[in-house]
């Protein structure tokens, strides 16, 4: 692979380049050259694009694949393939398939079904045995195997005990734990979130109480134990506040909020559209003001697309009996663009999931492995199904409007480019 990327301004804030409009030369999959201009050498593709930015390969941690078992919904080539056209140069993929990704076979499967591809895929290991909160999975055999956390996705873990355990005993691998924000007995049979909104439409809610509670059980409990604790997809005010009073304290925790809940609120539910049914719910605008601002303080760490595809069998049903998730990947960078600025946006999709994960970092520096999203930030457009690669569409973005388009990434020696 030989590339020449022409008037590439950089954002990177490790490295000497960052702001700046430079031409980057790439072969071999390594960085060879950044400078001012440079003509293009014989033999080179050259890639001129309007209003080119590029920055490290972003890397989403809350991704969802149906294979192993649900591949109806998504198979792991085509939700690679599809990351990459949105700028993920990796994804953490959550172990909510058919078997449960909740030992060293499972993670081993996975992994060698992405082999070779542009995206690279990291694991999650189960935290439980089958996701079912009793016993605890094999997270050492599945760490050894390539699993970079441990958690049951968007199943809290109810036994306080059992998250202490797990907890303590991460701690002799450095293993990460991933809690799920939800307190069960409070948020009951509820569809979304429990306000005004809820009682108007006459939908079932789940408060932001059952989110809170749970986060300050878990925050008390990893303050007994220490260990390292990653809060996935918080989406209320006093979240944020917990965590930030938690990091106040020196705990080692960590969170991430998902793309819809720093743009859109529950005024969405309106129309009864089942892709507008996410978990956690979306919460009011006070709760959005809150979560935008926590991102802009560091209080959270990491904005993830929580991509979850659901066939339409699942989702296109009354409210109630629909499934809960939305997918984010082609519609991340335009929707959380419209909100936050590209420093910010790019330092949550890079140096700091990187070092929670415990990922190599690869700066835009001559000497390092190219590993590079291409975005044009300025682009405006309506997102509709055309924009869609995923093989499900229930994206909770249909028909709003985004700012900003992804070009593509170069990963691994290889590149894909819209």
């Amino acid at each position: 692979m030989k590339l020449l990327l022409k008037s590439a301004t950089i954002i990177d804030e490790t490295s000497k380049f960052h702001h700046q409009k430079k031409d980057i030369l790439i072969e071999n999959g390594a960085i060879t050259q950044i400078a001012t201009s440079i003509k293009k050498p014989t033999g080179y593709k050259e890639i001129v694009l309007e209003n080119l930015h590029v920055s490290q390969g972003w890397f989403d941690t809350s991704v969802c694949f149906g294979e192993p078992g649900f591949e109806e919904r998504e198979t792991i080539q085509n939700g690679l393939e599809t990351a990459a056209k949105s700028g993920f140069t990796a994804v953490a993929v959550n172990p909510n398939t058919n078997p449960v990704t909740d030992s060293k076979a499972a993670i081993e499967f996975i992994k060698n079904k992405a082999a070779k591809t542009t995206t690279q895929l990291y694991p999650i290991g189960a935290f439980t045995k089958n996701s079912e909160g009793k016993d605890l999975a094999e997270l050492f055999d599945m760490q050894n195997s390539g699993a970079i956390a441990f958690g049951d996705y968007n199943k809290s873990v109810s036994n306080a005990n059992l998250l202490k355990i797990g907890l303590l005993y991460t701690q002799n691998f450095g293993g990460l734990v991933i809690s799920f924000p939800q307190d069960n007995s409070i948020a009951l049979e509820g569809l979304v979130n429990e306000e005004k909104n809820s009682t108007k439409y006459g939908l079932k809610g789940i408060p932001s109480l059952a989110e809170e509670l749970q986060i300050a059980r878990d925050l008390y409990i990893l303050e007994y134990t220490g260990g390292k604790l990653h809060i996935p997809t918080i989406s209320t005010k006093k979240a944020v506040k917990l965590v930030k009073e938690a990091k106040k304290k020196g705990l080692d925790v960590t969170c991430s909020v998902a793309a819809h809940h720093l743009i859109l609120n529950d005024d969405e539910i309106s129309s009864f559209d089942a892709n507008t049914k996410v978990l956690p719910p979306l919460r009011t605008q006070k709760d959005t003001k809150a979560l935008i601002k926590g991102v802009k303080e560091g209080v959270i760490d990491i904005i993830t697309s929580d991509h979850n595809p659901i066939d339409i069998e699942h989702k296109k049903l009354e409210y109630e009996k629909a499934k809960f998730g939305t997918i984010g990947l082609e519609s991340f960078f335009g929707a959380v663009n419209q909100v936050l600025d590209i420093d910010t946006i790019v330092k949550c999709l890079t140096t700091n999931p990187l070092k929670i994960f415990n990922i190599p970092i690869h700066s835009i520096t001559v000497g390092n492995k190219a590993n590079i999203t291409l975005f044009n930030p300025k682009e405006e457009y309506v997102f509709n199904k055309d924009h869609i690669s995923s093989t499900s569409k229930n994206s909770v973005f249909l028909d709003k409007k985004l700012k900003g388009k992804v070009y593509g990434v170069i990963a691994n020696n290889k590149y894909e480019i819209n």
